[in-house]
Protein backbone atom coordinates (compact mmCIF):
# COMPACT_ATOMS: atom_id res chain seq x y z
CA UNK A 1 0.00 0.00 0.00
CA UNK A 2 1.44 3.43 -0.92
CA UNK A 3 0.34 7.01 0.98
CA UNK A 4 1.24 9.95 -0.04
CA UNK A 5 0.60 13.21 1.48
CA UNK A 6 1.19 17.04 -0.69
CA UNK A 7 0.74 20.21 1.09
CA UNK A 8 -0.11 21.68 -2.41
CA UNK A 9 -0.29 25.74 -1.53
CA UNK A 10 -3.13 26.63 -4.05
CA UNK A 11 -4.73 22.76 -5.66
CA UNK A 12 -5.67 25.00 -8.58
CA UNK A 13 -2.32 25.99 -9.38
CA UNK A 14 -0.97 22.98 -8.83
CA UNK A 15 -3.33 21.07 -11.60
CA UNK A 16 -1.26 20.11 -14.14
CA UNK A 17 1.59 18.54 -11.31
CA UNK A 18 -0.84 17.25 -9.28
CA UNK A 19 -2.24 15.14 -12.68
CA UNK A 20 1.86 14.55 -13.31
CA UNK A 21 2.32 13.39 -9.53
CA UNK A 22 -0.28 10.60 -9.15
CA UNK A 23 -0.24 9.42 -12.41
CA UNK A 24 3.21 9.17 -11.98
CA UNK A 25 3.07 7.67 -8.62
CA UNK A 26 -0.58 5.74 -8.52
CA UNK A 27 -0.26 6.01 -4.58
CA UNK A 28 -3.76 4.20 -3.12
CA UNK A 29 -4.36 6.93 -0.84
CA UNK A 30 -3.60 10.55 -1.69
CA UNK A 31 -4.30 12.93 1.25
CA UNK A 32 -3.99 16.75 0.29
CA UNK A 33 -3.72 19.96 2.18
CA UNK A 34 -4.05 24.02 1.48
CA UNK A 35 -6.17 23.43 -0.86
CA UNK A 36 -7.60 27.25 -1.07
CA UNK A 37 -10.58 26.26 -2.92
CA UNK A 38 -13.79 25.44 -2.24
CA UNK A 39 -15.21 22.16 -3.59
CA UNK A 40 -16.89 23.74 -6.25
CA UNK A 41 -13.59 25.65 -7.43
CA UNK A 42 -11.86 22.09 -8.07
CA UNK A 43 -10.97 21.09 -11.40
CA UNK A 44 -13.01 18.32 -12.53
CA UNK A 45 -9.67 16.61 -13.87
CA UNK A 46 -8.56 16.39 -10.09
CA UNK A 47 -11.17 13.81 -8.61
CA UNK A 48 -11.17 11.15 -10.57
CA UNK A 49 -7.80 11.23 -11.81
CA UNK A 50 -8.00 7.81 -13.47
CA UNK A 51 -9.69 5.78 -10.13
CA UNK A 52 -10.30 7.52 -7.31
CA UNK A 53 -12.83 8.18 -4.98
CA UNK A 54 -12.51 11.95 -3.92
CA UNK A 55 -13.58 14.27 -1.29
CA UNK A 56 -12.87 18.22 -1.06
CA UNK A 57 -13.23 20.05 2.08
CA UNK A 58 -12.36 23.67 1.12
CA UNK A 59 -14.31 27.06 1.93
CA UNK A 60 -11.75 28.90 -0.03
CA UNK A 61 -9.25 31.49 0.22
CA UNK A 62 -6.86 29.50 2.48
CA UNK A 63 -6.99 25.85 4.28
CA UNK A 64 -8.83 23.34 2.91
CA UNK A 65 -7.75 19.53 2.98
CA UNK A 66 -8.52 16.23 -0.08
CA UNK A 67 -8.75 13.13 0.41
CA UNK A 68 -8.30 10.07 -2.85
CA UNK A 69 -8.87 6.69 -2.47
CA UNK A 70 -7.89 4.66 -5.48
CA UNK A 71 -11.23 2.46 -6.56
CA UNK A 72 -8.98 -0.39 -7.42
CA UNK A 73 -7.60 -0.87 -3.91
CA UNK A 74 -10.97 0.10 -2.28
CA UNK A 75 -13.73 -0.63 -4.87
CA UNK A 76 -16.76 0.40 -2.53
CA UNK A 77 -16.63 3.66 -1.51
CA UNK A 78 -15.38 5.07 1.50
CA UNK A 79 -17.42 6.79 3.85
CA UNK A 80 -15.76 10.28 4.31
CA UNK A 81 -16.82 12.23 7.32
CA UNK A 82 -14.85 14.91 9.85
CA UNK A 83 -14.29 14.45 13.35
CA UNK A 84 -16.12 17.39 15.50
CA UNK A 85 -13.12 19.29 16.35
CA UNK A 86 -13.06 19.98 12.69
CA UNK A 87 -12.82 23.54 11.80
CA UNK A 88 -11.70 25.70 8.89
CA UNK A 89 -11.92 23.35 6.78
CA UNK A 90 -8.72 21.48 8.50
CA UNK A 91 -9.59 17.85 8.35
CA UNK A 92 -11.21 14.67 6.97
CA UNK A 93 -11.17 11.14 7.14
CA UNK A 94 -12.28 7.90 5.46
CA UNK A 95 -13.29 5.08 6.69
CA UNK A 96 -12.57 1.62 5.19
CA UNK A 97 -13.05 -1.57 7.14
CA UNK A 98 -10.47 -1.74 10.20
CA UNK A 99 -8.74 1.27 8.53
CA UNK A 100 -9.22 4.95 9.16
CA UNK A 101 -7.50 7.41 6.46
CA UNK A 102 -7.06 10.91 7.78
CA UNK A 103 -5.44 13.69 5.48
CA UNK A 104 -5.09 17.42 8.01
CA UNK A 105 -3.97 20.57 7.87
CA UNK A 106 -2.99 22.34 11.21
CA UNK A 107 -3.24 26.16 11.90
CA UNK A 108 0.07 27.52 11.70
CA UNK A 109 -0.78 29.12 14.57
CA UNK A 110 0.51 33.08 13.61
CA UNK A 111 -2.64 34.53 14.04
CA UNK A 112 -3.88 32.42 17.09
CA UNK A 113 -1.89 30.51 18.83
CA UNK A 114 -5.04 29.18 21.47
CA UNK A 115 -6.70 27.95 18.56
CA UNK A 116 -3.19 26.03 17.10
CA UNK A 117 -3.20 24.08 20.54
CA UNK A 118 -6.86 23.62 20.77
CA UNK A 119 -6.31 21.58 17.40
CA UNK A 120 -3.19 19.85 18.36
CA UNK A 121 -4.98 19.17 21.52
CA UNK A 122 -8.12 17.85 19.82
CA UNK A 123 -5.64 15.73 17.10
CA UNK A 124 -4.22 13.89 20.58
CA UNK A 125 -7.60 12.66 21.71
CA UNK A 126 -8.63 11.83 18.23
CA UNK A 127 -5.62 9.07 17.95
CA UNK A 128 -7.13 7.71 20.81
CA UNK A 129 -10.60 7.41 20.01
CA UNK A 130 -9.77 5.67 16.70
CA UNK A 131 -8.29 3.24 18.41
CA UNK A 132 -10.61 2.93 20.76
CA UNK A 133 -13.29 1.49 18.31
CA UNK A 134 -10.10 -1.44 17.12
CA UNK A 135 -9.23 0.67 13.90
CA UNK A 136 -5.97 1.49 12.56
CA UNK A 137 -5.02 4.81 11.81
CA UNK A 138 -3.00 6.52 9.07
CA UNK A 139 -2.78 10.67 10.10
CA UNK A 140 -0.96 12.52 7.23
CA UNK A 141 -0.54 16.20 6.61
CA UNK A 142 1.60 19.54 7.57
CA UNK A 143 1.37 19.30 11.33
CA UNK A 144 3.23 22.95 11.25
CA UNK A 145 5.49 21.89 14.07
CA UNK A 146 8.80 20.51 13.64
CA UNK A 147 8.59 17.72 15.72
CA UNK A 148 12.77 18.17 17.55
CA UNK A 149 15.83 20.24 16.65
CA UNK A 150 16.65 17.55 14.05
CA UNK A 151 13.70 18.44 12.05
CA UNK A 152 15.03 22.25 11.41
CA UNK A 153 18.16 23.27 9.78
CA UNK A 154 20.50 24.75 11.66
CA UNK A 155 20.34 27.97 10.03
CA UNK A 156 16.54 28.04 10.89
CA UNK A 157 16.25 27.02 14.41
CA UNK A 158 14.76 29.98 16.36
CA UNK A 159 13.98 28.91 20.17
CA UNK A 160 10.39 29.98 21.00
CA UNK A 161 9.26 30.61 17.94
CA UNK A 162 5.72 29.31 16.39
CA UNK A 163 6.31 25.85 14.88
CA UNK A 164 9.21 24.87 17.54
CA UNK A 165 7.36 25.65 20.48
CA UNK A 166 7.70 23.11 23.45
CA UNK A 167 4.38 22.60 23.95
CA UNK A 168 3.82 22.04 20.66
CA UNK A 169 6.54 19.26 20.30
CA UNK A 170 5.17 18.09 23.71
CA UNK A 171 1.48 17.13 21.60
CA UNK A 172 3.43 15.90 18.92
CA UNK A 173 4.82 13.21 21.32
CA UNK A 174 1.65 12.83 22.97
CA UNK A 175 0.27 11.83 19.85
CA UNK A 176 2.82 9.59 19.45
CA UNK A 177 2.33 8.16 22.70
CA UNK A 178 -1.26 7.28 21.94
CA UNK A 179 -0.28 4.59 19.53
CA UNK A 180 0.84 5.91 16.44
CA UNK A 181 4.74 6.62 14.88
CA UNK A 182 6.16 9.04 12.80
CA UNK A 183 6.83 6.62 10.26
CA UNK A 184 9.44 8.98 8.09
CA UNK A 185 11.75 9.56 10.90
CA UNK A 186 10.88 5.82 12.27
CA UNK A 187 13.06 4.89 8.80
CA UNK A 188 15.33 7.58 8.46
CA UNK A 189 16.44 8.08 12.16
CA UNK A 190 19.69 9.96 11.60
CA UNK A 191 19.07 12.21 8.58
CA UNK A 192 19.53 15.53 9.44
CA UNK A 193 18.83 16.57 6.28
CA UNK A 194 15.20 15.74 6.17
CA UNK A 195 12.85 18.24 5.93
CA UNK A 196 9.45 18.95 4.18
CA UNK A 197 9.19 22.61 3.51
CA UNK A 198 11.11 25.14 2.98
CA UNK A 199 10.25 29.35 2.92
CA UNK A 200 10.04 30.57 -0.11
CA UNK A 201 13.09 33.03 -0.69
CA UNK A 202 16.77 32.87 -1.24
CA UNK A 203 16.67 29.71 -2.63
CA UNK A 204 16.19 27.91 0.19
CA UNK A 205 14.75 24.96 -1.31
CA UNK A 206 17.60 24.45 -3.82
CA UNK A 207 19.99 24.48 -0.59
CA UNK A 208 17.75 22.12 1.27
CA UNK A 209 17.46 25.10 4.52
CA UNK A 210 14.09 23.74 5.94
CA UNK A 211 11.60 22.33 8.37
CA UNK A 212 10.05 18.68 8.66
CA UNK A 213 6.50 19.75 9.14
CA UNK A 214 4.64 16.81 6.90
CA UNK A 215 4.33 13.75 8.51
CA UNK A 216 2.69 10.07 7.86
CA UNK A 217 1.38 8.82 11.28
CA UNK A 218 0.26 4.92 11.59
CA UNK A 219 -0.90 3.32 14.20
CA UNK A 220 1.60 1.00 15.66
CA UNK A 221 1.03 -2.28 13.42
CA UNK A 222 1.39 -0.59 10.35
CA UNK A 223 3.90 1.44 10.59
CA UNK A 224 5.69 -1.68 11.59
CA UNK A 225 5.22 -3.06 7.99
CA UNK A 226 6.34 0.38 6.86
CA UNK A 227 8.90 0.00 4.09
CA UNK A 228 9.94 3.22 2.73
CA UNK A 229 9.12 6.95 3.26
CA UNK A 230 10.68 9.93 1.10
CA UNK A 231 9.95 13.35 0.92
CA UNK A 232 10.25 14.48 -2.71
CA UNK A 233 12.02 17.60 -2.45
CA UNK A 234 12.30 18.38 -6.23
CA UNK A 235 9.21 17.60 -7.24
CA UNK A 236 6.65 21.13 -7.86
CA UNK A 237 6.62 24.20 -7.20
CA UNK A 238 4.48 24.21 -3.93
CA UNK A 239 6.88 25.82 -1.12
CA UNK A 240 6.13 22.27 0.82
CA UNK A 241 7.86 18.89 -1.10
CA UNK A 242 5.45 15.70 -1.37
CA UNK A 243 5.44 12.45 1.30
CA UNK A 244 5.30 9.36 0.34
CA UNK A 245 4.95 6.19 2.45
CA UNK A 246 4.96 2.57 1.38
CA UNK A 247 3.96 -0.53 3.22
CA UNK A 248 3.93 -4.15 2.78
CA UNK A 249 -0.13 -5.47 3.00
CA UNK A 250 -1.48 -7.07 5.44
Amino acid sequence: MKIATWNVNGIRAREAQMVEWVGREQPDVVCLQEIKAKPEQVPAALCNLGGYWCYWHGAGGYSGVGLHLAKSRFPEEPAFSHPDFDHETRIVQAVVGDLVFASVYVPNGGKDYPAKIAFLTALEHYVSSVHATNRRLVLCGDMNVARTDRDVHPKERKPGIIGQKPEERALIENMCGRGVVDVGRGLDPDNDDLFTWWAPWRNMKARNIGWRLDYVLASTPLAERAETCVVQREFGTSDHGPVIASFRDA
